[in-house]
């Protein structure tokens, strides 16, 4: 293994772990700073900071309006619509559920690569089944939840966060296949001005601001780890192991994600956990291997 493919999967084990912990600083966050506002304000502010530290060092790549226009378009996508609004659903449903529902994210990215065109050869065996293992993983997690669905707040969070998976998926197959021509600082810059600043403009129509004289210290520590942990640190890791692994290898976060935020969410939150959790954990890990595995092999026979 190369040098540069060795700090791909070290950015990627970083952002597996990192990115865990973000549910649960979330909920925190949005218990009392509105939604939209909070995770428009982390993005924002970390792609300010990442851009200072660039032009400071000199390190900021030469931009075109492609670069731009691309980087802009991933980041609504991504941080807007893929981040952003899982606060918002984190109001209404679990930081563990939520977290599960996103791991759902690389079917819809193995989905979107195949039907756009991106790649249209069709996954292998081992990743078709590494997806069908994380899937049923989610399914013994909604078994759970059964009751809960009659709460009219508790499916719409299920919805926007079905949603943002989506919309993260949509975001990770462009940035992968229609770079935008910057290195991965650069267009992490973009993105998480681009996002945040769309955020911003949400929470002008959907935010109450009523409630921000309330705001608390553990809302403002929650913010000030995701800006600097989750975003200005663990963002352009996500970026660059992108650009430099398999889209399906660098997606795989999403099944570890759910786990550390549930086991967070139990011990500190009061979410539940039973043994139907430990069930989908090792679906889901499982899943995990096959896709890692499924992806090295079309590497190796240079299929991928």
């Amino acid at each position: 293994m190369n040098r540069e493919l060795s700090k791909a999967y070290l950015a990627l084990g970083l952002v597996c772990v990192v990115w865990g912990t973000t549910y649960f600083f979330m909920r925190i966050g949005v218990a009392t700073i509105p939604p939209f506002l909070f995770s428009g304000i982390r993005q924002t502010l970390a792609g300010f900071i990442l851009l200072l530290y660039l032009k400071a060092t000199g390190r900021l790549s030469p931009l075109n309006r492609t670069a731009i226009a691309r980087g802009a378009l991933t980041g609504v996508l991504m941080l807007a619509l893929g981040n952003g609004i899982v606060g918002w659903s984190e109001q209404y449903i679990p930081s563990g559920l939520a977290a599960l529902i996103l791991s759902i994210m690389p079917v819809y990215i193995v989905v979107i690569t195949y039907l756009s065109g991106a790649d249209a050869r069709r996954p292998g065996n081992r990743v078709l089944a590494g997806l069908g293992m994380g899937s049923f993983g989610i399914l013994l997690m909604f078994k759970d939840n059964l009751s809960d669905f009659v709460n009219p707040g508790y499916f719409a969070g299920m919805i926007v966060a079905f949603i943002a998976a989506l919309s993260w998926a949509g975001g990770s197959v462009l940035t992968k296949y229609r770079p935008s021509g910057a290195d991965a600082l650069s267009n992490a810059t973009i993105q998480m001005v681009a996002g945040g600043g769309f955020l911003l403009l949400m929470s002008l129509a959907g935010d109450d601001y009523s409630t921000l004289h309330m705001i608390s210290r553990e809302s403002i520590w929650s913010l000030l780890y995701l800006v600097v942990i989750g975003s200005l640190i663990t963002y352009p890791c996500f970026v660059y192991a992108l650009e430099k692994l398999p889209v399906g290898i660098s997606s795989i976060y999403a099944y570890i994600n759910p786990f550390i935020a549930l086991l967070l969410g139990f011990l500190f939150l009061g979410e539940k956990l039973t043994w139907i959790t430990s069930g989908a954990l090792a679906a889901a890990l499982t899943g995990v291997y096959l896709i890692n595995t499924g992806y090295r092999v079309k590497t190796a026979s240079g299929r991928q």
